[in-house]
């Protein structure tokens, strides 16, 4: 039964050593303050994690998230469960912690494809360039999903998909309306592949969700007739199964969106990373030395001027943010191997 939430080779061969240590396997199907919910296939079931887990658990990224698998321990007649491991991870979707805070949020886990939904209304390009970096950092195949197309004339949407930046040449059109796309989308899924909806407050996300369920389950707020935006209801991240065996994980609107460490996706999303190659000096910054092969790109024409300062703009935030992160690091390992030093010594007293 674990095979209808996505488990597949991989993660058999990382949870033999669970299952022959007598543990069960399960999924993450949502988190929740204090909790978590997890479903072994057959059971939906309330869980928490190990005091042991919790103690040898460096940062937040080593807890579980929506869509890992874990080795748990079930009593009280399915109703309860204990989490002792995070098995290996396939992918793990995070982003830079909001705020001043420089350290890493987990989103979801073992996600292979994630769906960035913007309203082709209303479209953000910069920010669809920092969603695409961080799923191409995270191992994950980004897809952009345009939402209400029915706001545009035939005209508007003919010129919208022709501004469309080069590496956005994969894309869905929908209508939550009208329903035009989503019988595309539902084509395009796989059955035991775990997608992942992303993008801002009101752009149509729980909607999609809703049109492949064919019910309403899931509730949205009602359209601004000024802006044509909804507003913000999904409050968790929760994983759903489709009844064609696909899997889709509903993520709360995303207002800011940073990230570090993020040199890999910045070369596949910006297409012309591979003109670096090409510059005279071989630790060139792109940004003012002569024989600069991007910069001669960009005052050619050939590069948009857009991307250009987006993928500096990213670059220095990345460069900046990492170098503080390490600092961040070095200070916290110190102090945790202070810590569990001084619980030996006592253990011993």
């Amino acid at each position: 039964m674990l095979e209808s939430l996505g488990f597949d080779a991989t993660f058999k061969s990382h949870s033999a050593d669970s299952i022959n240590s007598g543990f069960t396997v399960a999924r993450i199907i949502e988190v929740n303050k204090n909790s978590y919910l997890v479903s072994d296939g057959i059971h939906e079931i309330v869980a928490e994690i190990s005091g042991k887990f919790m103690f040898d658990a460096s940062d937040a990224t080593e807890y579980p998230t929506t869509g890992d698998w874990v080795a748990v321990q079930i009593f009280d007649n399915n109703t309860f469960a204990i989490i002792h491991k995070v098995l290996p991870r396939k992918t793990v979707l995070k982003r830079k912690e909001p705020g001043k805070r420089v350290g890493f949020q987990l989103i979801a886990a073992n996600i292979d494809y994630g769906l960035v939904v913007q309203s082709a209304a209303d479209c953000n390009y910069n920010l669809l360039d920092r969603y695409f970096v961080m799923l191409h950092e995270c191992g994950i195949k980004p897809v952009s999903v345009f939402t209400k197309i029915d706001l545009l004339s035939q005209t508007e949407l003919e010129k919208f998909k022709n501004t469309l930046p080069q590496s956005n040449n994969d894309y869905l059109l929908i209508s939550n309306n009208t329903s035009q796309g989503v019988e595309e989308l539902t084509k395009r899924l796989v059955p035991g592949k775990t997608y992942c909806l992303l993008g801002q407050s009101g752009v149509g996300k729980t909607s999609i969700l809703n049109s492949l369920l064919n019910t309403n389950e899931f509730m949205v707020n009602e359209i601004h007739e000024k802006d044509g935006k909804g507003r913000h209801t999904t409050v968790s991240r929760q994983l759903i199964r489709l009844d064609s065996g696909s899997l889709f994980i509903d993520t709360p609107g995303i207002r800011e969106l940073g990230n570090f460490g993020i040199e890999s996706g910045l070369d596949q999303t910006f297409e012309f990373s591979d003109l670096a190659s090409s510059c005279r000096f071989r630790d060139c910054t792109h940004v003012h030395e002569a024989g600069c092969a991007i910069i001669e790109a960009v005052r050619n024409g050939e590069i948009e001027e857009r991307r250009y300062q987006n993928y500096l703009k990213m670059r220095k935030e990345s460069d900046f943010f990492e170098m503080s992160y390490l600092e961040r690091r070095k200070k916290e390992k110190k102090f945790g191997r202070m810590v569990k030093d001084y619980q030996k010594r006592k253990g011993r007293e």
